[in-house]
């Protein structure tokens, strides 16, 4: 054949093959063929069934889904072990803290067959950190916003007839609801702040009050993730070390904010026993709370904010549905995922979760619940970060706190020390 046609022929090739690919993205498998994918999750079993008989995809004949409930404590080591052996799972849920070290054994969807304008119009805002330069790496499936909970009793024992909105009033709040005893020990707290150990969600609650001060923590804006702990926002010191100075006062005895230290209770605990008047915990452990002291007298607020900002916050986990690079079911593996995160199936997840929806939609529909009211608003303005190893920068952050709490370091040299390391993770 003439050069001419050689090269028209290859141009056809490469044209059938990517259309087969489009075709596979977009349609699935053929109609009369099935598809046997397992699904690994974090969901519990029992929820993720019940939720999956109650969508389209439950009805679908041609797709069989098996899930596999997982613990995220030992999800990493399983599922290496997992693709070694060529047994791995055709679709994972991904948290917003697991991407970077997963997303070179996922499969990106193509901008092409999702496109990035559909997928901010459809989701929360944190969902874009699943977003990469080329396509989607996770589609937005579950977000679990960090909530206050302030035992009612607590409060209005000492007068106070509303939560703090704001962290400026934490400053005084020890003063009026902690309690010591003779010898000076802490029988009744304000706020569990300042440890770590024995701080239930720790990382998440400084997390939190860093992006309601002005760090990211982890820029992910560019084309890849660049430490941000020590961006000044044109203040004089970092916005990171002002934060790490409001968390860690409340552990020193000499200041009148003083109200937790090493030797306090689990916090959680310390909560259910009524004895600490605001916990810091995620929307997903109401139920847990609820069931675990029914006689609790508490509610649950909106996460305080600084008194002067325009701008709203919250701390929140995000988990979306990813394709398993190795996966040999590609195209299924998208049908089924787009079946799972459509408005109307997101709407039945959330009868079995209690969580609020991921869909921008949805959370334009104001709940009647009034803790689903916090929820819905908390999930509307949620921001996590994209960790590069979340056991070893956890380490990082209980270092650098506990430095400064036992006088190991002044403030800056523990968020200096804290910065390398994030940079060495990311790197």
């Amino acid at each position: 054949m003439s050069k001419f046609k050689v090269g028209l022929l290859i141009v056809f090739s490469v044209f059938i093959v990517i259309g087969i690919v489009v075709f596979a993205l977009s349609k699935g498998v053929a109609s009369n063929q099935t598809a046997d994918l397992t699904v690994w999750g974090f969901l519990p079993q029992s929820y993720f069934d019940t939720y999956l008989q109650s969508t389209a995809l439950g009805k679908d004949k041609t797709l069989s889904i098996t899930y596999v409930e997982k613990t995220q404590d030992n999800f990493e080591n399983d599922f290496i072990n997992a693709l070694a052996n060529g047994a791995g799972p055709d679709i994972v849920m991904i948290s917003d803290d697991m991407l970077l070290q997963n997303e070179n054994k996922l499969f990106v969807i193509p901008y092409a067959n999702y496109s990035e304008r559909t997928f901010k119009d459809a989701f929360v805002q944190e969902g874009e950190l699943f977003l990469g330069s080329d396509g989607v790496y996770a589609v937005p499936f579950v977000i679990d916003p960090l909530v206050m909970y302030w035992n009612r009793d607590i409060f209005s024992t000492a007068g106070i007839s509303l939560p703090p909105q704001y962290f400026d009033q934490f400053l005084t709040l020890p003063t009026q609801l902690s309690k010591t005893d003779r010898s000076g020990n802490i029988v009744q707290s304000a706020v569990a702040l300042g440890g770590w150990t024995n701080v239930t969600n720790a990382k998440a609650i400084l997390s939190d009050i860093m992006f309601s001060a002005g760090t990211p923590i982890v820029d992910s804006t560019g084309p890849t993730p660049r430490n941000a702990l020590l961006d000044t926002s044109g203040e004089a010191i970092s916005p990171a070390e002002s934060s790490l100075d409001f968390f860690t006062q409340f552990a020193n005895p000499t200041s009148q904010t003083y109200s937790w230290n090493r030797s306090e209770p689990d916090s959680l605990d310390d909560f259910l026993s009524g004895n600490l008047a605001v916990y810091f915990g995620f929307a997903s452990e109401l139920g847990s709370i609820r069931a675990k002291n029914p006689n609790l007298n508490f509610d649950v607020a909106f996460m305080p904010q600084p008194r002067q900002s325009t701008k709203k916050v919250v701390f929140g986990k995000i988990y979306g549905l990813s394709i398993v690079k190795q996966s040999k079911n590609i195209g299924s593996d998208f049908q089924a995922i787009s079946e799972l995160t459509t408005t109307d199936s997101i709407s039945k997840l959330g009868q079995y979760t209690n969580l609020p929806p991921v869909s921008r939609s949805l959370l334009a529909t104001a709940p009647t619940n009034p803790y689903q009211v916090v929820f819905y608003q908390s999930a509307l303005v949620s921001s996590g970060w994209l960790d590069p190893d979340s056991k070893a920068t956890d380490q990082v952050f209980q270092d650098m706190v506990e430095s400064i709490t036992s006088g190991q370091a002044q403030t800056s040299e523990a968020i200096n020390k804290a910065n390398d390391q994030i940079n060495a993770l990311l790197q």
